[in-house]
């Protein structure tokens, strides 16, 4: 009897909205995606969205193991991704999700592999997702190399934006499982990348860490204007579409700050009013309707992570201070949660928790460092790294 038994997914992100720039098409472009196994499986699937975009696209794509590097594959290995036996990859305007064929594919935990992808013709680029950290890279490449060893550095560079692909799943061991990191930009950059470092460090060897965070994004409110697209669909819309995880049993939020910092009034921005900042009660209310419930629906425990600081940032006041400190006091606090991961504890300065402690601020009051970042990770507690039978 095989020791595999069911699917989990072993890396994933988001799909959303790309930067609207002049340009915003491909042709002949190749993508690569170089990813690390987290787990020992027999069989891979992938997903791929073009939940945002307003046309059909269609490629092809294909999977292999890969050197250290990532742009360097082993031929030997590669296999063509199908769909329903096709070759061709098609997703149609706004499609959410498609599940490709399975595939017989061998790895271990530890095991490199990239997912190549050929876009022939003109292909709308506007399903995407930027994400950052030590293992959240590509490439792309002008021209068809997607079955070639190499990427001719002439011709190739590195990209952070994520097009289309959404999720590897792995057909593995029972005792495996996947959290869900769900957030905005703090989580679209370093944390779930050390988390995952961490993770292989300390031998949590049967828990993925599956980023599903998009920058700007907000609980309540989304924008519908080109400038702001790429700041996402809101969280009520993004959450039931990026719950679709296999193997997932927890989920941790990490959401809310854009609903603070971004109201500056229609005198300031046309698209910012003041009218769009919330109260407490209502951030509240948003995230026990819109998270907790459905993801109590679908079956995950939940646990919420406490906002950063935010002094010194361009639009702070005393009223934002005030109404995100109401809003960790109630993450904190309430049983509504299975509990809170504290990361405004972790990186705030002891003396002054306003502000972000010495070495742990990105430097625009916002964000956090890569120090920051691995604080972050470092305070995330065991029991949700735990193997899915022990938990």
């Amino acid at each position: 009897m095989s020791a595999y038994t069911k699917w989990v997914a072993c890396w994933g992100n988001a799909t959303s909205i790309k930067d609207q720039t002049e340009g915003m098409y491909a042709k002949d472009l190749t993508l690569r995606y170089p990813i690390e196994l987290c787990f020992s499986g027999s069989h891979l699937r992938f997903h791929f969205s073009n939940l945002t975009g307003t046309e059909p696209v269609s490629f092809t794509a294909n999977v292999s193991n890969t050197t250290s590097d990532g742009r360097t594959i082993l031929p030997s290995t590669l296999q063509k991704i199908t769909v329903n036996g096709s070759d061709v990859i098609r997703l149609e305007a706004g499609q959410a999700e498609l599940e490709s064929d399975a595939i017989l594919f061998p790895g271990k935990r530890g095991d490199k592999i990239a997912v190549s992808m050929y876009l022939e013709g003109f292909t709308q680029l506007n399903a995407a997702v930027l994400v950052k950290g030590p293992l959240s890279n590509g490439f792309y490449t002008y021209g068809n190399y997607a079955d070639q060893a190499v990427l001719p550095t002439e011709l190739t560079w590195k990209t952070n934006w994520f097009y289309f692909l959404n999720t590897v799943d792995s057909f593995t061991e029972e005792k495996n499982r996947a959290l869900v990191c769900f957030g905005d930009s703090i989580t679209a950059q370093d944390w779930p990348d050390y988390l995952t470092l961490r993770c292989k460090a300390e031998e949590h060897e049967n828990v993925s860490i599956i980023r599903r965070a998009v920058c700007g994004t907000r609980i309540l409110r989304q924008y519908d204007c080109v400038r702001y697209a790429a700041y996402g669909i809101k969280g009520e819309t993004r959450f039931p579409i990026e719950m679709n995880v296999a193997g997932a049993d927890a989920v941790l939020i990490q959401h809310g700050i854009n609903d603070i910092i971004h109201p500056v009034g229609v005198e300031v921005n046309e698209f910012r009013p003041m009218s769009d900042l919330p109260t407490t009660e209502e951030m509240i209310r948003g995230y026990r309707e819109f998270y907790i419930r459905k993801a109590r629906d679908l079956g995950l425990s939940v646990w919420g992570g406490t906002l950063l600081p935010i002094y010194g940032w361009r639009t702070y006041a005393e009223f934002r201070e005030v109404l995100k400190n109401d809003f960790n006091r109630w993450l904190r606090t309430t049983d509504e949660l299975d509990g809170c991961v504290d990361f405004d504890k972790a990186i705030c300065d002891p003396s002054d928790n306003r502000k972000f402690a010495d070495g742990c601020d990105a430097g625009d009051h916002l964000h956090p460092s890569a120090l920051g970042y691995r604080r972050m990770a470092e305070c995330v507690p065991e029991i949700l790294l735990q193997p899915a039978q022990t938990k």
